[in-house]
């Protein structure tokens, strides 16, 4: 036999072996045949995109764990692959292009800068991969949306801070340090401070945003102060806890006392401003229930059911209309019930709120 005809009688035989192997495969006889590669529909992988973790513990701490355990109850064979922004969109995006080129086909995504998003999410559709927009709203043709009702989050905060105020609101000038313009939750928060705030008080004098920034929003309150004098307003407001922190280390600097600062995110550290008279409120948003409603619609989403038995909301972004969502209510912290929101509903331990340094705060809230 020659070479020619041995490649000739090798080649059929290879073609003979390959059909017979894809029969057994279409028969289901090799689970091998089964296995997710990059591009296929059977990937069992849940991608979850979360934007940072240098100024806020919560999602570390808190989103990212609970929802890995909450996927984990729903779907014994599905995997999380998590990972973090830490701050940069840049960083996100390639992120977020690795999830679709490992074949993910859910992804939950809470950007880094929102309006950044569309093409990814629009590019993302194409190849029938889901996106689920998680805290805040990711632009683009989302299929899904998990937060918070923010504006009416921004109303609790300019609520709060004219209980703070009391029988001196009608009279008060208030300072405004507002999130980054980048986050469409920023707004909401402002907008629904204002609904509050321009009825109830005297005048907002300085508002700015602080950029989610603790560095920027004291720098922001320090210009404040210049501009405004030491009893030009008497009352700020913060739209976090971060930011609350710097505002008031930058009125103690000031030598200025007895305006009360509001934030949101009940930090374990706001909580203990708030104990011992630093700082007026917070707001609490339970990320537990946030994390497992996100983790129920990706498993949903990737199962082909139907995501509305959770998401029984809609909302609108700016490129999106009527995105089935789940919007969680919020509460206002203060002294008088720390023991019975963040602590009673296991979100801190009295150890970690309860520290030497504020033993006794704690004993006059009646926390032990």
């Amino acid at each position: 036999m020659n070479a020619m005809m041995r490649r000739a009688v090798i080649g059929t035989a290879a073609v003979s072996m390959a059909l017979s192997m894809a029969a057994c495969g279409s028969a289901g006889g090799d689970k091998k045949a089964d296995k997710p590669t990059a591009g296929s529909t059977t990937s069992k992988n849940i991608g979850l995109l979360l934007p940072e973790n240098s100024s806020s513990i919560r999602y570390e701490s808190f989103d990212k764990p609970l929802f890995t355990a909450k996927v984990s109850a729903l779907c014994s064979d599905c995997k999380v692959l998590y990972n973090n922004a830490q701050g940069n969109t840049a960083t996100q995006k390639q992120q977020f292009d690795a999830l679709i080129s490992q074949g993910v086909k859910v992804i939950v995504l809470d950007p880094q800068d929102a309006n950044a998003t569309k093409s990814w999410v629009e590019e993302a559709a194409k190849k029938g991969v889901k996106v689920v927009a998680y805290d805040r709203f990711a632009a683009g043709p989302v299929a899904a949306y998990v937060s918070f009702d923010n504006e009416k989050v921004g109303e609790l905060q300019g609520q709060a801070l004219v209980d703070a105020l009391g029988d001196k609101a009608k009279d008060a000038n208030v300072v405004m340090i507002n999130g980054a313009e980048t986050d469409p939750n920023a707004g909401l928060f402002k907008k629904g401070a204002h609904s509050v705030l321009d009825s109830k008080v005297k005048k907002v004098v300085y508002e700015q945003s602080g950029e989610w920034d603790p560095k920027t929003a004291g720098q922001k309150m320090g210009a404040a102060i210049t501009q405004l004098g030491k009893k030009g307003f008497q009352a700020v407001y913060s739209a976090n806890d971060g930011m609350a922190a710097a505002i008031i280390t930058a009125l103690k600097g000031a030598g200025i006392k007895d305006v009360p600062v509001g934030g949101q995110d009940a930090a374990s550290d706001a909580i203990q401003r708030i104990l011992s008279g630093n700082q007026a409120y917070t707001i609490y948003k339970a990320y537990k229930p946030e994390a497992e409603a996100a983790a129920e619609i990706a498993v949903n989403l990737l199962q082909g059911k139907d995501v509305k038995s959770v998401a029984t909301d809609t909302a609108d972004s700016d490129t999106a209309k009527g995105v089935p969502s789940m919007l969680l209510p919020a509460k206002v912290v203060t002294k008088d019930n720390v023991k019975d929101t963040v602590i009673a509903d296991g979100l801190y331990k009295v150890s970690d709120i309860c520290t030497a340094a504020y033993a006794k705060a704690c004993a006059d809230a009646g926390i032990s």
